[in-house]
C-alpha cells in the first residue's frame, strides 16, 4: 500500500475556560466569584487552513516558534485529534512517538496497560499480548511485569513507553523532537532502534529546534506560526525563512 498524507484545509477550534478576574487585590471577592460564577467556555482556534500533501519517501520538518501549532499538528496527524474543519486523507499505518507516557493506567499491571495501549494503537488483543514480552524484556522490566504502574520510577515508565511505542515498524513515523530514553546505560539501544524504525519508515513528519537534525533527516519543511502554515519548501530554504522572520517579525500566510 502507497503511504500518504493529505490535508484540505484543516483547523482546530479547542475549547478554553475563562473566568472574569478583578484586581489582584480583591481576595474575598476572587473566591466568591470561583465558587458561585461558572467559567465562561470559548473556542479558540489553534490550526486554520492548513493543506499540504506528502508523499512516500518525504522526511518532513514542521518549523515555527514554541507555540506555532507543531505539536497541535502532530495530534491531529496521528488521529488524536479530528479536525474542526477539512479533510485530512491517511494511507498506512502511523506510529507516533509524542508523550510515551499517555494513556498508562497507574492501577494496572504493565502487562495490562501494553495490551490496553496496544489496542489503542490499533492491534487487535492477541497481537497486543503477543508483544508484551519483548516490550519487557526491551525495557528491561521483565521480573515486573505483574506490578502496578504506579510502583515504576519515571525513568522505568520512560523506557516502558518507548519500548512500546517503538515495539512494531509502521509506514508513517511522526515524532516531536529527538526523543531521549531514560537513563544513560538506554539510550544507546533506544537511539539504535529509533535509527531502525526512521530508516524502514515511508513517511516521516518530525517537530524540532535542532536544525542539524532536521538537516540530517528530512528533505522538505513546513513553516507554522499563529496555527498557520507560512511556507512550504526545501529544508535549508525553510530554515532561512524562519531565521529571517525570527528577525525582521512573520508576514502573514500567503492566500
Amino acid at each position: 500500500m502507497t503511504a500518504y498524507i493529505r490535508a484540505r484545509h484543516i483547523g482546530l477550534d479547542l475549547p478554553l475556560y475563562t473566568q472574569e478576574q478583578g484586581g489582584v487585590r480583591a481576595t474575598a471577592g476572587l473566591f466568591l466569584r470561583a465558587a458561585f460564577q461558572p467559567p465562561r467556555r470559548i473556542l479558540r482556534t489553534t490550526l486554520d487552513d492548513i493543506s499540504f500533501d506528502i508523499e512516500e519517501g518525504d522526511r518532513v520538518a514542521l518549523i515555527g516558534r514554541n507555540g506555532a501549532g507543531k505539536s497541535t499538528l502532530l495530534k491531529i496527524l496521528v488521529g488524536a485529534y479530528p479536525p474542526t474543519r477539512g479533510v485530512l486523507e491517511v494511507g498506512g499505518s502511523r506510529q507516533a512517538l509524542l508523550n510515551l507516557s499517555l494513556g498508562f493506567n497507574s492501577e494496572a499491571t504493565l502487562v495490562e496497560n501494553i495490551i490496553l495501549r496496544g489496542i489503542a494503537m490499533g492491534l487487535k488483543p492477541a497481537q497486543a499480548a503477543s508483544i508484551a514480552g519483548g516490550v519487557l524484556e526491551f525495557a528491561e522490566l521483565e521480573e515486573k511485569a505483574g506490578h502496578r504502574l504506579r510502583t515504576l520510577s519515571s525513568g522505568q515508565r520512560i523506557r516502558l513507553g518507548f519500548a512500546l511505542a517503538t515495539a512494531m515498524q509502521n509506514e508513517i513515523l511522526i515524532m516531536d523532537e529527538w526523543l531521549g530514553a531514560g537513563d544513560a546505560s538506554f539510550i544507546k539501544k533506544a537511539k539504535e532502534r529509533i535509527r531502525a524504525r526512521v530508516d524502514n519508515a515511508k513517511i516521516i513528519v518530525l517537530a524540532s529546534h535542532n536544525a542539524s537534525l532536521l538537516r540530517n533527516v528530512c528533505n522538505r519543511a513546513m513553516l507554522l506560526e499563529g496555527g498557520r502554515l507560512v511556507a512550504l519548501g526545501g529544508v535549508e530554504e525553510i530554515l532561512a525563512t524562519y531565521q529571517k522572520s525570527l528577525r525582521d517579525g512573520f508576514a502573514k500566510p500567503a492566500a
